[in-house]
């Protein structure tokens, strides 16, 4: 039995809306500990990503995260787009979702270490320059003073609030801009630092809003649809009035193929997490319920008139 089987899957209890409070079932997200006691079908990722399972530990999803991240930025970085083209060519964004528990500024901090203090991205040249984008300015002097330990020059902090007040060299030196943990609130900011950034690639990194709520968007709908999802990992749990499951839905791109790269459902069999379903969009809430359900219904017959809770908490804080 492996090391990490011991470890307790760690979820999240919230109240049932009033009106489903007597039925017999129900679905949560899990934020991600330190380690999950499963372990996928294939061989765990090690030194690359040529058959991406569901991390076992943070230290894995923060190794598939960038990697996944680097490859994918390598395309744009090294083929720089030529001034007066006839077609205005697609600004190249993507986002990546970690599910963190501890969303505390020395978490974040760290994870922003993590994943930017030293990612390697190949380009013939000068090394690339990043620029973090946090939403307030606490998170910026955290990070910044995080990043103090760190031997780079590579990695520039600041606020979103106050960007449009910076000198415009920040920006026009930069060759990557990332928006960390950014609120919906800042989302008409962000679209106009996306494009004044231009035709230089902008990554989204734990954006603080679920899925599910970027329909109500407005205008604003469209431009967070544009980001592609590199890297993704949300935690589940369904309950039935007998039994229970876990599972996981992932997305990982690999050698930065974005658009090869399916959304897979995994679920737990004994010890191990087994893909059940897989979509070539992101799945809704609704989809991802119908898949639990089915297979619920099949090894417990009395789940038949059972009903999903959709009052899921946001897949990556963790929070409603």
């Amino acid at each position: 039995m492996p090391a990490h089987s011991n470890t307790q899957f760690t979820s999240i209890s919230f109240p049932a809306p009033h009106y489903l409070c007597n039925k017999h079932f129900h679905i949560s997200c899990i934020p991600t500990s330190h380690t999950l006691p499963l372990k996928a079908t294939s061989t765990s990722i090690h030194s690359s990503l040529s058959s991406p399972n569901p991390p076992i530990s943070k230290e894995e999803a923060i190794f598939q995260a960038k990697t996944s991240l680097s490859t994918t930025l390598e395309k744009p970085l090294n083929n720089p787009k030529l001034i007066g083209r006839i077609k205005k060519l697609r600004q190249p964004k993507f986002r990546v979702e970690i599910p963190v528990i501890d969303d505390s500024p020395d978490s974040l901090s760290q994870l922003s270490l993590d994943i930017f203090g030293d990612i390697f991205i190949k380009r013939k040249g000068s090394p690339i320059k990043i620029l973090i984008l946090w939403p307030d300015a606490n998170l910026k002097e955290a990070a910044s003073v995080a990043f103090q330990s760190h031997s780079t020059s590579q990695v520039e902090h600041i606020d979103i609030p106050s960007v449009t007040k910076a000198d415009p060299r920040i920006l026009n030196s930069a060759d990557v801009a990332i928006f960390l943990v950014p609120d919906s609130s800042q989302l008409s900011l962000m679209k106009t630092v996306s494009d004044a950034f231009y035709p230089k690639p902008v990554v989204m990194f734990n954006p603080k809003w679920a899925f599910e709520e970027e329909s109500n968007f407005g205008d604003l709908s469209g431009f967070v649809g544009s980001f592609d999802v590199v890297y993704s990992f949300m935690g589940l749990e369904v309950r039935g009035l007998l039994s229970k499951r876990k599972g996981v839905i992932f997305k990982c791109v690999r050698d930065g193929v974005v658009s090869g790269e399916r959304w897979n459902v995994f679920v737990e069999e004994g010890e191990e997490l087994k893909v059940v379903s897989s979509f070539k969009a992101r799945p809704t809430i609704g989809e991802v319920e119908n898949v639990l359900y089915n297979l619920m219904a099949i090894n417990s017959p009395i789940t038949k008139s059972a009903k999903f809770i959709r009052g899921l908490v946001s897949n990556v804080t963790g929070k409603k």
